[in-house]
């Protein structure tokens, strides 16, 4: 395998005929990864997986549809599923498996394609990063307020609010922290992700806000049957860890439940090396252990 990391980018077309926009970094002849972000990011959230694989990684990366370069057309589970399978078959040969990895949204979209053809084709393992499969409303940890109706009605309220986000200043930093990273956080991941959220176009925002709102992708969760890891920060007010626990319960091959201490939601923004050293671990695991048994 050449040491040469090149970078390309290719349009996938989705099932309903939507262009996707598509990123490959690392040599062509690497093993494969494939990174799926979440609500309100963008191919950039994986700035730092892609820094640190993309040297001896084919590493994948697309915007979600309504996000980054990927144009909003419609918004649902299912759409989710059918473009991480668009971008499967553009990306990687008959057969050929990956490590898939998602985070937030991004995990949602695995679960809701664990039952597609080209999932069962091309997964070797998976990481969920920081999701939740259902009652994402209920369970939010955002509001400081008793659990219950009051408190889910404000919180979708909140979450899908069409009030534009405007630009970066201190004060939306400070709000983007509390609200879905750790309070120890560094000052420049917390405005790396300011920046990535607020690029987010506004429709596109509160569409899918809608739709997570919501989300009961458990089935998909029990679907699930390649080995998978689940990470997620103690400190995640969006998707607290009785979500992670719950799916790590619910998977037929769960290998282990990461909680990343102090942590909030964007953990593979506030602990890089931690997410990339699990998917590294993957890889080694179920597809260079494979290609040396070959």
């Amino acid at each position: 395998m050449s040491g040469t990391v090149m970078s390309r980018t290719l349009t996938a077309v989705s099932a309903d005929g939507s262009p996707v926009h598509v990123e490959v970094h690392g040599p062509e002849d690497a093993p494969a990864v494939v990174l799926a972000h979440g609500w309100t990011c963008s191919t950039e959230f994986w700035a730092a997986q892609i820094r640190e694989l993309a040297t001896d990684h084919r590493v994948v990366v697309y915007d979600q549809r309504g996000h980054g370069r990927t144009a909003a057309a419609g918004v649902g589970t299912d759409l989710l599923a059918d473009d991480l399978e668009a971008v499967l078959g553009a990306v990687l040969a008959p057969g050929e498996k990956a490590v898939l990895a998602g985070h937030s949204m991004g995990g949602m979209t695995l679960m809701a394609a664990s039952g597609r053809a080209a999932f069962a084709e091309h997964a070797a393992a998976v990481l969920l990063c920081s999701t939740g499969s259902s009652r994402l409303i209920d369970e939010s940890l955002v509001l400081p307020m008793r659990a219950g109706r009051l408190r889910s009605r404000i919180t979708r309220a909140v979450l899908g609010s069409r009030a534009p986000l405007g630009p970066v200043t201190p004060l939306s930093k400070r709000i983007l922290k509390y609200a879905t990273m750790g309070p120890g956080s560094a000052r420049e991941r917390v405005a790396e992700c300011a920046r990535i959220v607020h690029a987010c176009p506004r429709a596109s925002r509160v569409a899918w806000a809608g739709v997570l709102a919501e989300l009961d992708l458990d089935a998909g969760v029990r679907e699930l049957s390649v080995p998978t890891v689940v990470v997620a920060g103690t400190a995640d007010r969006l998707t607290p860890l009785v979500h992670a626990r719950r799916i790590a319960d619910a998977l037929p091959r769960c290998l282990e439940l990461v909680e990343l201490a102090g942590m909030g939601h964007m953990t593979p923004v506030e602990a890089p090396e931690a997410v990339t050293a699990k998917i590294r671990e993957l890889v080694d695991t179920y597809l260079n252990a494979k290609e040396e048994a070959a």
